[in-house]
């Protein structure tokens, strides 16, 4: 089923648009007759990792703190949203107006400190009172064998690490204190320092593994999310990196043909002016 289309919606189209409006112009790109071709062929497979990168995208506009990209990111997620609804339209599931109803319903039964009668709450209460309502929902639809059920195979690495340690502990499965977390990651350092020098190629990508998921556990535990960190890290070294560039190209030569002394020296004056004290710091 596809939903009608009004024939003067492009005659609309500078005005200030609706939530309807974007739900009957995904309606217009999936009609059979007048519709898109690329997004008449489209399926929830197909779509899923344009829905991941536009999430992706929505997190590096905050983190650039670009306010107009934000808005035009979140517009882009909005229509990832748009898009599996009319899918499931189609398919005669459910349709947008379902996604929402299915997310207000869930936020005020989540939230009866606010909306009922529930005592109000700290921040770490009303996190602990979440995640038991959660537990509570998982457990009433037959998906609660484990604590560590539905956590999506799909997250990213780091994300995951962090919360399957969080349903772990849960279960009273965690370190006490993050001065014990690094102490286990001084441990898994001299077990991959023991594999690359045995040059066992298995056991330096079990013990690396091992020396991520543990350094995840210490940002769990300090209260550090290890993806902003690590995207931190990554634009930290990028900027420097692309500053060295320009100075190695501004002193008439390049970077691929400087020494490494002459790539470090120039590193470390970068490191110093921004206050760095390591290659990440």
């Amino acid at each position: 089923m596809v939903t009608s289309v009004p024939d003067d919606i492009q005659s609309r189209i500078w005005l200030m648009n609706t939530i309807e409006d974007l739900i009957g112009i995904m309606a217009r790109l999936r009609d059979p007759e007048r519709g898109c071709p690329w997004d008449r062929v489209q399926t929830y497979r197909t779509i899923a990792p344009y829905t991941i990168e536009e999430a992706y995208e929505v997190a590096d506009a905050i983190e650039r703190e670009n306010l107009p990209d934000l808005r035009d990111e979140l517009g882009d997620l909005l229509f990832q949203v748009v898009f599996h609804a009319q899918l499931a339209r189609e398919a005669g599931a459910f349709g947008f107006e379902e996604v929402v109803d299915a997310i207000a319903g869930k936020m005020i039964r989540r939230h009866p400190h606010v909306f009922g009668d529930g005592i109000d709450t700290s921040h770490a209460e009303q996190s602990q009172r979440w995640e038991e309502m959660k537990a509570a929902e998982r457990a009433e639809s037959g998906s609660g064998e484990s604590l560590l059920d539905d956590i999506p195979v799909a997250l990213p690495a780091l994300t995951r690490a962090a919360k399957l340690q969080r349903r772990a502990a849960r279960g009273g499965f965690d370190w006490p204190n993050a001065a014990e977390v690094i102490e286990k990651i001084a441990e898994e350092l001299g077990e991959l320092k023991e594999a690359v020098e045995a040059d066992n190629r298995d056991g330096i990508d079990d013990e690396l593994g091992d020396l991520l998921f543990s350094v995840v556990n210490l940002a769990r535990h300090v209260g550090a999310d290890p993806e902003r960190c690590a995207r931190s890290a990554n634009a930290k070294f990028e900027r420097r990196f692309r500053e060295l560039e320009r100075r190695a190209t501004a002193d008439g030569a390049c970077a691929e043909t400087l020494t490494l002394a002459e790539l470090d020296k120039l590193w470390t004056e970068i490191k110093a002016e921004e206050g760095g004290r390591g290659i990440v710091d």
